[in-house]
């Protein structure tokens, strides 16, 4: 049994472990707070059964194994602890902060689990669900007590609660490391420079995503605005959108992700607003944001490749398509389309057996996910702030004949020991090698959020992060410090990007 500031909980007793789970850390964001900032949590009198996860935020359905969230509800501010023991001994905290391209996942989730964390490493995992899609990232016209950003501000009251709350469950609230993959590791990179937020953590992990997502406010107005056509409505008033059921929101959402996809990779996600994220986060990060927040951040080797796998004309794809396709995707985001055809012969050169299809899967993997990652570094770097590392995850999926390669969210079972997991011997492999490098990478995440240095027996000297050299550390069967991998395309899209090589 702990003792919160809302009232008393009795949780479960696991092997090695404890487990809290479903406890809400602010009010039911229903009615009048649909939209609305995360209003405080009702306390309750007697003891609180928090033995079953609460409700996921309403989203689409999951087709992924081992990803279902299972029950759904508006009512879905909830937050899962596991810990080694229930006995003020403030232990290193980790904070999971989950994925899903802000319109899907939750807390609960089998993959992540933190029982397996909390037991080998000593430490307190957290879990949380925070609002998606357009009930957490939506720009609505009108006050009337609706805000920007709502789904940021309960991962900053999440954090609130295991600040004011965590010690009781055996953490240490002066310890604190957020971690997050794909949307959750964009999360974690926008936390670093969001002034909420300032405090609340010691370190961050952000696995396969920086804060390249972010949306200006024109963007995030014109996905509102479209939401509100296909609702038939003729402004995104607050106000009009509460009395529309979620369900009918999430059918409209769906209509308006596939209507604005070619324009945003993500269409709902972090708005810059003065109110509640008043800069771009890597510009505040290189302001100093998170000066005393050391980093640990990479990417998987073959991202792009999870969301190409399954579309049989893609493996089709003929020179003229990717020429296009890259061209399109450099004046999206703001670069010379006619340079495309440059780019890819720089990737060609290093892949010139490599059929059509995995060019551009390469290309698309450094555009969203490497490249993002270096400029989450060097905003680190330029910010003055505490030391940082790279990585790179090589070992591929058994699925799919090979097609997956080491696509995105393939170390999650890694990271979180969940390898028995629904369907995580097919996904992410099975065998004394898979649960030898998950205990390798479970220590480095453990002993970075201990110490804030990644660091396992079974691996090499891992040095910090630095302009000149670039060092990364490559896990997969075989460990390697790499020192500035694939140098001749990383300069490539630098040039693009006005930096240089």
């Amino acid at each position: 049994m702990v003792e919160t500031s809302a009232g008393r909980l009795t949780g479960l007793r696991r092997e090695g472990h404890l487990a809290f789970l479903g406890i809400p850390y602010a009010a039911p964001p229903i009615g009048r707070l649909r939209f609305a900032a995360p209003a405080p949590v009702e306390g309750w009198k007697g003891v609180r059964e928090a033995t079953r996860f609460g409700a996921s935020c309403p989203q689409p359905p999951s087709l992924l194994a081992g990803m279902d969230p299972g029950a759904q509800d508006e009512d879905c501010l909830h937050l899962n602890v596991w810990t080694p023991a229930a006995d003020r001994a403030r232990r290193p905290v980790l904070v999971w902060i989950h994925g899903g391209g802000f319109v899907t996942g939750s807390g609960s989730q089998a993959i992540y689990d933190g029982g397996a964390l909390a037991r080998r490493g000593d430490i307190v995992v957290v879990t949380i669900n925070y609002r998606l899609g357009a009930l957490g990232f939506l720009a609505p016209e009108g006050n009337h007590g609706a805000t920007l950003n709502s789904g940021l501000l309960d991962q900053v009251r999440a954090l609130e609660w295991v600040r004011d709350n965590i010690e009781a469950c055996g953490g240490d609230p002066g310890n604190v490391t957020v971690f997050g993959e794909s949307a959750g590791a964009m999360s974690v990179a926008t936390l670093m420079g969001m002034p909420a937020a300032a405090g609340l953590f010691h370190k961050a992990v952000a696995q396969s995503g920086a804060a390249s997502a972010t949306l200006a406010p024109e963007q995030a107005a014109r996905t509102a605005h479209e939401l509100a056509r296909t609702l038939g409505l003729e402004r995104a008033d607050a106000e009009r959108l509460r009395a529309i059921p979620a369900t009918a929101l999430l059918e409209a959402q769906s209509a308006v992700i596939a209507q604005l996809q070619r324009e945003n990779f993500l269409v709902f996600a972090p708005v810059v607003d003065p109110a509640t994220l008043p800069l771009h986060p890597l510009q505040a990060i290189a302001a100093g944001s998170a000066r005393g927040v050391a980093l640990l951040t990479g990417t998987t080797r073959d991202e792009w490749r999870l969301f190409t796998f399954a579309l049989p004309e893609h493996r089709k794809l003929d020179d003229d398509g990717l020429a296009r396709r890259i061209g399109h995707r450099l004046h999206q985001q703001g670069h010379d389309a006619t340079r495309a055809e440059a780019l890819i012969a720089t990737y060609r050169t290093a892949r010139p057996t490599a059929p059509v299809w995995q060019i551009f899967d390469a290309i698309e993997t450094d555009r969203l996910f490497r490249m993002p990652a270096l400029g989450l570094l060097d905003a680190h770097r330029r910010g003055g702030a505490h030391a940082s590392w790279l990585y790179r995850f090589d070992r591929p999926s058994p699925a799919a004949r090979g097609l997956l390669g080491a696509c995105h969210a393939i170390e999650l079972p890694y990271v979180f020991g969940s390898l028995d997991a629904p369907g995580m011997d097919r996904f992410a492999g099975a065998g004394p090698d898979a649960a030898q490098l998950s205990e390798t990478v479970m220590d480095a995440w453990i002993t970075f959020a201990r110490a804030g240095v990644p660091q396992a027996a079974r691996l090499p000297a891992w040095p910090a992060w630095n302009e000149a050299a670039q060092p990364s550390m490559r896990l997969s069967e075989e460990f390697a410090l790499i020192d500035d991998p694939d140098p001749t395309e990383r300069r490539a899209w630098q040039t693009l990007a006005g930096v240089g090589a």
